[in-house]
């Protein structure tokens, strides 16, 4: 594939948009249904915790694939294959970011109305992105990125 006006993996939503969408699906499943899950006060230090690993997780992932000289935003061309970082220990670390952080907010408010939002963030970061990403990556740099996929797992 060349750079190209379609030279981009066409996944089906911007996932932060993606992220987004959820939480207020979220927060008005949990406004709906506001049973709360009978845990102690540390699910909030968790939840918090999480939240925040995420947040690392996903600025590392960035400066990653800045310095790999890639672009970060899913609609425009891959330019390198980002190896290095948390690329070296899953292959999608700042979709892993965004479900770290959804989990953190949902266990802070101990919802299961909330987390419940999880599986359709999930199923569409997995079939309407990453699935996307890894058909045009591997069409597009071939031998090298079926090495990478070969040596990483898609998640943890």
């Amino acid at each position: 594939m060349s750079d190209t006006p379609n030279d981009h993996p066409g996944v089906v939503i911007f996932p932060p948009l993606l992220l987004v969408i959820c939480v207020a699906g979220g927060a008005l499943a949990h406004a709906l249904c506001p049973y709360r899950l009978p845990l102690g006060p540390w699910a909030r230090w968790a939840g918090g915790a999480l939240g925040l690993a995420a947040l690392i997780l996903a600025l590392w992932g960035q400066r990653t694939m800045k310095a790999a000289g890639t672009n970060v935003r899913p609609s425009l061309p891959a330019l390198a294959i980002a190896a290095g970082g948390p690329f070296a220990f899953t292959r999608n670390p700042l979709y892993l970011a965004l479900i770290l952080l959804f989990t953190g907010i949902g266990l802070a408010l101990r919802s299961p109305a909330f987390l419940a939002a999880l599986a359709p963030l999930a199923l569409v970061l997995h079939f309407g992105v990453v699935r996307r990403e890894e058909r045009y990556l591997e069409a597009k740099f071939g031998d090298l990125y079926r090495g990478y996929k070969a040596r990483v797992r898609r998640w943890l």
